[in-house]
């Protein structure tokens, strides 16, 4: 075990986690960890963003004023990347990446987390590990047969095949537009209406249907999927059934339930951690910081603002307030 007693174990290397750990060594905080297990930070975007995908600071019609020292403003998925790589070498973070941590306890008021590449003390915890690393995934089985023809990002998408996406969210949408480039494409939602993705994306997608580049298949839920000769045979609950080269589910992400018990918190009935204004969780010391902070989730700003706020209270807490302005 690593003797040295961390200010801060940060759990996660996205935004959230980034943002915790330059707020905590802009404001004095010496030993400060971020564990990440990828191998590389900003996974979620490295892998869920398409090339060249706008990334906004005010998201969702969300008007966020950065409260820290991050100075995060818009750009693209690659210039957030470099951004963020210039935040964690500028701050001399200490980082381990391709590490998984599996369990928190707390042992006479410091924190032990173990972890695939060691086990770490800590005086605080933030977990940070956002909802996208595992997609949700529809509540009917996926038929072995066709599962390599099921995908829950772009990742295997060709040109010239046929396509069917699912879900009403950016993602689905951006999916849909960025793919009818070069494919057929239905989107399906379960809903009449798209009115869940932000304003810019819900004109992109109307004028994509508009212009027939999109197939709308809405207010229908999918009741199962069949192998039809090697490629995708799903079937709708209005009775009709269509065949596709592939199909994409763009559902969303789910908070890792299982983590966060083995951590000890208390979750609400929906397996949501309960959280204070501070974001500090039911145990005291360990914070919640990003996606699963809130519902919501998605906004990289807010989920930098969620650092600077967690740090803030660490300090004020142990009578070391700072400022960062």
């Amino acid at each position: 075990m690593d003797t040295t007693v961390y200010d801060v174990i940060i759990i996660g290397g996205g935004p959230g986690g980034i943002g915790t750990a330059v707020e905590a060594k802009a404001l004095g905080m010496e030993n400060v960890l971020l564990i990440e297990k990828s191998d590389n930070h900003s996974d979620t975007i490295r892998k869920f963003y398409k090339d060249n995908k706008r990334v906004d600071k005010d998201w969702q019609g969300q008007i966020v004023e950065m409260e820290g020292t991050v100075p995060f403003m818009d750009g693209t998925k690659e210039s957030t990347i470099d951004f963020f790589d210039e935040q964690i070498d500028k701050h001399v973070i200490e980082s381990h990446f391709r590490c998984e941590v599996d369990k928190i306890t707390k042992q006479e008021g410091i924190f032990h987390v173990r972890a695939s590449c060691g086990d770490y003390l800590g005086r605080n915890i933030v977990i940070a590990i956002g909802r996208m690393g595992k997609p949700n995934k529809p509540s009917y089985p996926i038929p072995p047969s066709v599962r390599k023809y099921v995908n829950y990002n772009l990742d295997k998408c060709g040109h010239d095949e046929k396509i069917l996406i699912v879900g009403g969210g950016d993602s689905a949408v951006e999916y849909a537009v960025e793919l009818a480039k070069t494919n057929d494409v239905t989107l399906n939602y379960r809903r009449p209406e798209i009115t869940r993705p932000n304003p810019t994306n819900r004109t992109m997608i109307a004028e994509a249907i508009a212009n027939g580049d999109v197939v709308p298949k809405l207010g229908v839920d999918i009741e199962g999927l069949d192998n039809a000769e090697g490629k995708v045979l799903v079937r709708f609950a209005d009775g009709t059934e269509e065949v596709y080269e592939r199909v994409i589910y763009a559902i969303g992400g789910t908070t890792p339930v299982d983590f966060l018990k083995n951590a000890n918190l208390e979750l609400d009935a929906t397996g949501e951690p309960i959280i204070k204004e501070n974001l500090e969780t039911s145990v005291p010391g360990i914070y919640i910081a990003g996606d699963i902070a809130f519902k919501s989730g998605g906004s990289i700003a807010i989920a930098l603002n969620h650092g600077y706020r967690i740090v803030t209270d660490i300090l004020k807490r142990e009578g070391k307030q700072k400022t960062s302005r």
